[in-house]
């Protein structure tokens, strides 16, 4: 079974945002593993390479690793559901999507990633991009078993 880590710096603090979080991770708990980390938003100088020091240590590994920024390829969810596919096919169990604070994210991390991905051009509120991270990896295994959630 695929395992599926996302990663995010920062906490949830709108009751909104855990509730739509917890009913995508129990959707996604028949199609895969799913475990959501939240990491402790930093402050300060060097903020971006302490919150990349603990998004390094919480990776699965080995496994394949997802940037979410705004220099990432956009994908479709067909595309998305494909490429998570793909991975699959060449025996890669374990998925890392990350998700940097709300200040952004460490060239470093970016620069590691074997992708990146953007989910849009617009500016979304920070803590909704978790959400819709994980409808999108729902979609995304719906789709790869030709389930009617996708229209």
């Amino acid at each position: 079974m695929l395992n599926i880590r996302l990663i995010c710096v920062g906490k949830l603090k709108e009751k909104f945002y855990k509730d739509v979080c917890e009913e995508f991770k129990k959707r996604l708990q028949g199609l895969c593993k799913m475990e959501v980390i939240e990491l402790k938003e930093e402050v300060g100088p060097q903020k971006l390479e302490k919150e990349a020091d603990a998004i390094e240590a919480s990776l699965l590994t080995p496994g394949v690793t997802c940037a979410l920024c705004i220099e990432g390829k956009m994908l479709s969810s067909e595309e998305l559901s494909a490429k998570i596919g793909r991975y699959a096919l060449e025996g890669v169990s374990r998925l890392n999507f990350i998700i940097g604070s709300s200040e952004g994210m460490s060239e470093r991390i970016k620069r590691n990633a074997d992708w990146r991905l953007s989910m849009s051009p617009m500016t979304f509120p920070h803590h909704l991009a978790r959400v819709m991270v994980l409808e999108q990896i729902y979609r995304a295994l719906m789709i790869a078993e030709n389930r009617s959630y996708h229209k």
